[in-house]
């Protein structure tokens, strides 16, 4: 089993990490945008690939994580004599950080739209019903809206909405009459409390279910509560004005929300002549990594490299 498979000292395991260092393709002396820096564990082998001239820009909305990256990579920055540079803001404000670091674009971009294993494990920020937790689901913590103002605030008819929309979830107005029911009596406020009200909802057909049928309405809360789409449509709507000609642009998606976005933004680029697909079909995890990180069986990487148009690049 490859170091890439093993969760490592700081708490998480990155993904595909081979592919993404041979698509990203780092070289000495280049500027690199890591969009989702998480802890770091993709950028502590990219920033060695870039020597000395390179820079790396760091973004990441966990400020938690932000700093633990930090002490993970001044030192091997420092080292290979890249310049480091971390920004606590969401990718999808990644434009307006290059123009504050005045650089103009970038030979690579990377992108891993999933958690941190640091953020799933940790009942404290309710992203997972594993664990009894608040109904939280902020990767901002500075932000004020949590799922439990959307779960106890919401209409019927909205929170069926939102549950259908980012969830996908077939049983999105059945799961919410049971939600507005159950906040009758009393908030809802635990992770724990509403995935047995949507298991609930669910009867019977719940244990024929593949995923615990609490899957879809969690994804969907956290979707809405941290903005990933539309900070996902940001960052594809900027693309083209980061890139620099011949940059890379790696994107990891984990559910089909994203990839849909990613493959079709990919498509129109390529169809327009701005950009040479880097890969035909997305790249998935391979066995060993599915057995030993779980969490990868569901990651979807998209690359492409950057032509640009006459006048740009």
């Amino acid at each position: 089993m490859s170091d890439e498979h093993i969760l490592d000292s700081h708490g998480h395991v990155p993904v595909l990490m081979q592919p993404v260092l041979s698509l990203l393709a780092a070289q000495p002396g280049e500027v690199m945008l890591d969009a989702t820096l998480g802890r770091g564990g993709h950028a502590a082998a990219i920033v060695p690939q870039l020597g000395r001239g390179g820079h790396y820009i760091g973004l990441d909305l966990d400020a938690g994580n932000l700093a633990a990256a930090g002490d993970r990579l001044r030192p091997i920055a420092e080292e290979a004599d890249v310049r480091l540079t971390l920004e606590h803001a969401s990718f999808a404000d990644a434009a307006s950080v290059l123009r504050r670091c005045g650089v103009e674009r970038v030979d690579g971009l990377l992108a891993d739209l999933g958690f941190a294993s640091t953020q799933m494990d940790d009942p404290s920020r309710g992203l997972t019903f594993s664990g009894a937790g608040p109904l939280d689901m902020r990767l901002n913590q500075d932000q004020p809206l949590t799922a439990a103002t959307l779960v106890n605030t919401l209409s019927q008819h909205d929170l069926a909405d939102l549950i259908y929309r980012y969830g996908e979830e077939r049983l999105s107005r059945r799961i919410a009459r049971k939600i507005v029911e159950a906040r009758a009596e009393s908030p809802i406020e635990t992770t724990a409390a509403l995935a047995e009200l949507v298991r609930r909802a669910y009867g019977p057909q719940g244990r024929k279910s593949r995923i615990d049928p609490a899957t879809r309405t969690f994804m969907a809360l956290r979707i809405a509560v941290n903005g990933e789409l539309e900070a996902l449509d940001a960052l594809l709507a900027a693309l083209p004005g980061m890139l620099a000609t011949g940059g890379r642009a790696v994107l990891i998606s984990f559910h089909s929300l994203e990839d849909r976005r990613v493959k079709r933004a990919f498509a129109g680029w390529r169809e327009a002549g701005e950009a040479e697909l880097l890969t035909r079909k997305p790249v998935v995890a391979d066995d060993a990594e599915r057995d030993a990180n779980p969490r990868s069986r569901s990651a979807k990487l998209r690359a492409l490299r950057w032509q640009g148009v006459a006048g740009t690049g």
